[in-house]
């Protein structure tokens, strides 16, 4: 069973409860589509407010406690639902990359 942990955009938190990223997950859709098999969720927490100043912290935190799967929800690389993608989503990203090791995937999305 794969674990994984997502990290969402703070600015969202208050008008978005995270269903369709849970409802992508046991359906086996959206990012989690193919091969991934069954998904068991380790965390779901926001960046930290901009410019994602916890999102390194709290993924290492998510892979220390099993995360094979770090996914950056969809708010924050493809703006949904406030129509407005994170300006530091690749530094956010690439600084998780780093910040968790090779062993963890990140993902771009959820749905």
């Amino acid at each position: 069973m794969q674990k994984v942990g997502i990290i969402r955009c703070q600015q969202t938190e208050d008008i978005c409860s995270g269903t369709a990223d849970f409802k992508v997950m046991q359906e086996g859709k959206g990012a989690f589509a193919g091969n991934r098999g069954p998904v068991e969720i380790i965390g779901f927490v926001s960046c930290g407010g901009c410019p994602g100043k916890r999102a390194v912290s709290r993924a290492k935190l998510m892979a220390d406690r099993g995360a094979s799967v770090i996914a950056l929800a969809s708010c924050i690389f493809r703006g949904t639902p406030i129509g407005f993608a994170c300006p530091h989503r690749e530094i956010i990203k690439e600084s998780i990359k780093k910040g968790v090791g090779e062993s963890v995937t990140v993902l771009d999305y959820t749905h």
